[in-house]
């Protein structure tokens, strides 16, 4: 393996950032600075704390940043979660993501 680009964690966290960036588009005007905002950074720390981790010179700096991506998935989960729950996010949306 060459490059973090090559890790399948990596390229499906970058598929998951684009999704979440699709489907917030229909969240409420209101939510860009809230909830909006708050999801898609959370999901962009993934792939980048992947990506980050991987460049550090210690398998145990890696494994931190990879716990950290793991992290900020489970906060990921949680808003869409709370989007699904205020009616942003339809159900088969909330699935798919």
């Amino acid at each position: 393996m060459s490059t973090f680009r090559d890790l399948k964690i990596w390229q499906k966290s970058i598929v998951l950032v684009t999704n979440i960036y699709e489907k917030t588009k229909s969240f409420p005007i209101e939510e860009l600075y809230g909830l909006t905002s708050q999801v898609r950074r959370a999901s962009i720390s993934i792939p980048s704390n992947i990506a980050e981790g991987y460049g550090r010179e210690s398998k145990k700096e890696y494994i931190r940043f990879l716990n950290i991506a793991i992290s900020s998935l489970f906060e990921v989960q949680t808003q869409l979660e709370i989007g699904k729950n205020l009616s942003f996010l339809k159900e088969n949306d909330f699935n798919l993501l």
